[in-house]
């Protein structure tokens, strides 16, 4: 056998740097015939099948093979999993094979079906086939329900008109709210008219209050008297208006200064574009992707399979009510395999039942075992609860750990880890936590579960552990059977029937029998006394604690909270005893006439803390309410709380699903967040069936997706060779940039990362690379600087930065957070001027960043202006003199007016975030005078410490060059200051009102694993810094004192700029 390549990388990712375009395949053929041959990297596999073929025909017992349509081939996969390639339009050096052997296999029917499934696999990254091989009956049943809604879904789009389908796929975002402040500096707006297909442009002077149609026709006047009379160019229906630059339309007939990009274009003083587009281009868009779905659904109806003989119904089974069941709850623990602990350890089993963080009863904990890898106990655990008590959604929670005489050094590298665990519980005695797994009580069904069960654990621990358990891990068992530990366990059968949860009419029946005996109506009614001592309870922030008496008066007085404090249902729902039936019940029957809360007071409810599920359907009934753009702003928590959920059919998928199936935008950022995550095992099942269900949905996305995934292969593949060439050669950075070129210049690179919608906008159409002005920047991960032509707009360029090996879900996270303080400044009349860039997760420790553009780093502007490294970060002209080098005049004002207002937005958003590690290579400032902060890897107060000292004590970055500029260059002038002051304060105040929404967001994103977020402790960075609980008075005094503290501190950061820029002198 020829040795094996030492780097696959080779093959594909640089295929043709040495000019040779040909790889050396090996075919097994189904007759038994082995062929070696040469053929094009870049061949689809359609055109290798032609060249086999021919091949083939030389070669003994070809007339066997039969028709070449009645075959396909398959490969091992980078994912070493076997893949058919049923779509062989894709080219060889995309699929990318683990080695270059194809194996030909004989085509089964239903091949438009088998091209759909190879498609949606290869682009959620995880095969089909994989989710057949489960053998679980919830996936089947919930992938057999989607299918069918998908179907349906795509059913009623072949239904569509082309204006609906442009509506719901490329419509612009309106924005209501006050425009004071914009109508009284525009009385009116110049427009720059765009014609499509032709170079016509004209400047057109239009009222703000003009809608989209009169401005048509104002466009078409204008347009006709470049043209002679006699041209026809048509009536204003033959048109629609799109955003030059972006797949976004004007659609509705609004008003101009509703629509937001209008708005941000008069705030940034610049004129609007915009572009007539001819119907008959939409249309011929529609009609695409019409027949894509068409092509699918009309060969899936064409032959049909013979229908099956009637099933003869078997009689309802019958089952009786768990309610009815008044033993103890109890399990059978029967042994443990492959325990990875010392041999001197005792290993014991604690298990607890939970409902969210609750804790229903007291833990159960086994007798110690001792022995080698297998413990065996077969012992009953009984818990203080009666089955007829349980909960719906209680979950068994599980903790192995092992139990030491005393604390010995630890030699052996086995349990090194469990060091950070240990809890020591009595003297001499040491507990360390060896692995975890929990498990729900009821299946999906809502049946109680039977039988024996085996559960593979997980061995990585959470920062936080309840009494060593760990309830709000997931509830799915570890894929990697081969080295998890095993916990066998046997749930009990209290009845010769199975025992159900009851369906939602009995639990109402049930709370109506109790009203009927007690008058529950008249009690629960405070008094004045009462109704203070609530308020006081209802207006602490979600980390609050209640104590058991203020539980107790809370739900006595339910009647109270629901019509006085309608908003503050997660207090009570934390006082419901839920090991009580009779309390559920009542609680769900006052669920019913609860009113309304708004989508960002219920997303609270979707926290861990509330697992019962009409409570999170009454949640998900409050997000409907949502815009689409509201709900975007909340997408990455609610893709989190996916987590949550314990079964794949939920209210929260459901309306995940609906939403992305009937706007493209939300649909593209659902797609990305729940991709970037199929890499984690214990959510990989759950994304892939939403991914699913979504594409079989929205088939003509799919190809739009696929193009973008294959483009950041590719980028991977750059990146890689770069990487490489920096290890090993320690390769001249010059040749490594024109391998880069060279590389990007090749026919597959050029195919693949042209014409594609950027992932991080999907309204932004990018043309093609261009290479000239590609680079890759100098830090450890070699992030690469791609530069693209907009294909909607000539000569305009957008910048993306592709990074392969940082994890960007925490940068994600803090300008999604930026966006919301942003948002929530203007509902309040106070716009920031905030810059709130793209950056999207895409895998792995991989994503793309946007390029802002006209905009240097501070440290890059200060030395501009200085000779040496060391002076620079104290020239506290560089600033002010760069803004004037770019702005004069009345532009000067305007850009130092955007400077102070970002500046005041920042400083508080880094103070109340906790944003460290500032330095002047991470904070920017546009040319108009925006300045913004990059780089969020160190957020809620986790601050870059030197030698065990913290080296930021400033709350947030203030220098003397930043106040220079504030004041104009005038050293007296303390109006300007004064209302920098004033913006900070304001901007403080309007963030302290939502301080509720700022937790919530954070708690919801808990179990993502980022790095600086992982238990309630980080989260109460938040609540000290917005000073929750304190008066306005009490916070803003508190919030001055930091001021003058970073103003005093201002030299300080100058001496640690300066040590930043003599450090990183590139």
């Amino acid at each position: 056998m020829p040795p094996a390549k030492t780097d696959q990388l080779d093959l594909w990712a640089e295929s043709g740097l040495d000019g040779d375009d040909q790889v050396m395949v090996d075919f097994l053929l189904p007759t038994g015939i082995y062929i070696q041959m040469e053929v094009p990297r870049e061949s689809t596999i359609q055109h290798i099948k032609l060249l086999l073929w021919k091949e083939a025909q030389t070669y003994p017992l070809f007339s066997l093979l039969g028709e070449m349509e009645g075959h396909m081939f398959e490969c091992v996969n980078q994912a070493a999993v076997h893949e058919e390639l049923e779509d062989e339009t894709r080219r060889l050096c995309d699929v990318r094979p683990f080695l270059p052997v194809l194996k030909l296999i004989t085509r089964n029917c239903g091949r438009a079906e088998r091209i759909l499934d190879s498609k949606i696999g290869v682009l959620i990254g995880k095969g089909l086939h994989e989710l057949d091989a489960l053998q679980d009956q919830e996936v089947k049943d919930f992938r057999s329900k989607m299918k069918r809604i998908s179907e349906e879904k795509m059913q009623r789009m072949q239904l569509m008109s082309w204006g609906e389908w442009l509506r719901s796929c490329y419509s612009t975002q309106l924005e209501t709210g006050s425009l004071e402040n914009l109508i009284d500096k525009h009385e009116g707006i110049k427009i720059t008219m765009h014609y499509d297909q032709s170079q016509d442009t004209a400047s057109l002077k239009v009222s703000l209050h003009c809608t989209v149609t009169e401005l048509m026709d104002q466009a078409l006047k204008k347009w006709q008297t470049t043209h002679s009379p006699e041209e026809d160019i048509g009536a204003r229906s033959d048109y629609v208006l799109r955003i030059s630059g972006r797949l976004e339309f004007l659609f509705e007939d609004h008003p101009l200064n509703q629509y937001k990009y209008i708005r941000v274009c008069l705030l940034a003083n610049e004129s609007p574009h915009l572009t007539l587009v001819h119907c008959d281009i939409v249309k011929a868009m529609f009609e695409k992707e019409i027949s894509t779905i068409g092509s699918v659904l009309a060969r899936k109806t064409s032959n049909p399979p013979l229908p099956l003989p009637p099933k003869k119904r078997p009689p309802t089974q019958l089952h009786t009510c768990v309610w009815k069941v008044h033993s103890q709850f109890r399990i059978n623990l029967v042994k443990g395999n492959k325990v990875n602990a010392e041999d001197a350890a005792k290993i014991q089993v604690r298990a607890g039942l939970f409902h969210g963080t609750e804790l229903l009863c007291k833990t159960a904990v086994s007798s110690e075992s001792s022995g080698r890898s297998e413990h065996v106990w077969n012992k009953t655990l009984e818990f203080d609860i009666a089955v007829c008590d349980l909960p719906r959604m209680a979950r068994l929670c599980f903790a192995i750990y092992a139990v030491m005489d005393k604390v010995k050094k630890q030699r052996s590298t086995k349990n090194t880890h469990l060091n950070k665990y240990q809890t020591i519980r009595k003297a001499g005695k040491v507990h360390y936590p060896i692995a975890w797994v929990n498990t729900m009580v009821f299946d999906y069904r809502g049946q109680l579960k039977t039988g024996d069960i085996i559960l593979h654990c997980w061995s990585s621990f959470p920062d936080e552990l309840e009494e060593m358990l760990n309830p709000i891990g997931t509830i799915q068992t570890n894929p990697y059977t081969e080295n998890a530990t095993e916990l066998h366990i046997s749930f009990p059968e209290y009845s010769t029937q199975p025992v159900v949860f009851p369906a939602f009419d009995k639990i109402l029946e049930k709370a109506a029998e109790i009203a009927g005996a007690s008058d529950s109506m008249t009690m629960g009614r405070g008094g004045k006394k009462f109704y203070i001592e609530l308020k006081e309870i209802m207006e602490r922030d979600p980390l609050s604690q209640l104590c058991e008496n203020e539980k107790d008066l809370i739900w006595t007085l339910r009647y109270d909270c629901r019509e006085n404090f309608p908003q503050s249902l997660p207090k009570l729902l934390l006082s419901v005893k839920w090991s009580k039936h009779e309390d559920m019940a009542q609680l769900q029957a006052l669920l019913q006439i609860w009113p309304k809360l708004s989508p960002r007071d219920a997303l609270e409810l979707l926290d861990f803390n509330y697992p019962d599920q009409y409570v999170r359907e009454f949640a998900v009934s409050c997000l409907r309410d949502m815009s689409d753009d509201e709900l975007l702003q909340y997408l990455l928590q609610l893709v989190q709380v996916l987590r949550y959920e314990p079964y794949y059919d939920c209210a929260l998928s459901r309306f995940l699903m609906e939403r992305a199936q009937s706007s493209r935008k939300i649909g593209h950022f659902l797609f990305w967040h729940l991709r970037s995550e199929m890499y984690m095992p214990a959510v990989s099942v759950h994304f892939a069936l939403i991914l699913e269900a979504y594409c079989r949905g929205c088939i003509p996305h799919i190809e739009v997706l696929k193009k973008q995934v294959e483009a950041l292969n590719k980028l991977k593949g750059v990146n890689e060779l770069i990487k490489l060439g920096t290890i090993k050669t320690k390769t001249k950075q010059a040749h490594l940039k024109e391998a880069m070129m060279t590389c990007l210049r090749q026919t597959g690179f050029i195919e693949t990362l042209s014409d594609l919608q950027s992932p991080l906008n999907p309204n932004i159409l990018l043309a093609g690379v261009n290479v000239e002005r590609c680079k890759y920047m100098d830090s450890k991960m070699k992030p690469l600087w791609i530069v693209y032509n907009n294909k909607l707009l000539g000569g305009d360029t957008v910048g993306i930065i592709f990074k392969n090996g940082d994890d960007l879900r925490q940068d994600m996270l803090t300008l999604q957070i930026l966006r919301l303080m942003d948002l929530l400044w203007k509902e309040a009349n106070l716009d920031l001027r905030i810059v709130p860039y793209g950056c999207l997760a895409t895998g792995d420790h991989s994503g793309l960043i946007e390029v802002v553009s006209s905009a240097d780093t501070i440290a890059n502007i200060q030395k501009t202006s200085s000779n040496m490294a060391a002076a620079a970060a104290f020239n506290k002209d560089a600033l002010l003199n760069w803004l004037k080098d770019k702005n004069s005049g009345d532009a000067l004002d305007k850009a130092i007016e955007e400077f102070t207002l970002s500046c005041a937005g920042y400083c508080v958003a880094t103070y109340v975030l906790g944003i460290g590690d500032r330095h002047s290579d991470n904070i920017m400032v546009r040319s108009t005078g925006q300045l913004f902060h990059i780089d969020f890897g160190h957020i809620l107060g986790n601050f870059k410490s030197k030698f065990g000292i913290k080296r930021e004590r400033v709350p947030f970055i203030l220098t003397h060059d930043f106040i220079h500029v504030i004041q104009q260059g005038k050293t007296g002038n303390t109006e300007k200051f004064g209302n920098f002051r004033q913006y900070c304060e304001e901007a403080y105040l309007i963030l302290r009102k939502n301080g509720n929404l700022f937790i919530t967001l954070f708690a919801l994103m808990l179990t993502a694993g980022l790095p600086e977020l992982t238990s309630v402790k980080d989260i109460q960075y938040l609540k000290d810094s917005l000073a929750l609980g304190k008066t306005d008075e009490e916070a803003l005094k508190q919030f001055r004192q930091k001021f003058d503290e970073a103003l005093r501190e201002s030299w300080t950061t100058k001496v640690n700029w300066m040590a930043h820029i003599v450090a990183h002198p590139s």
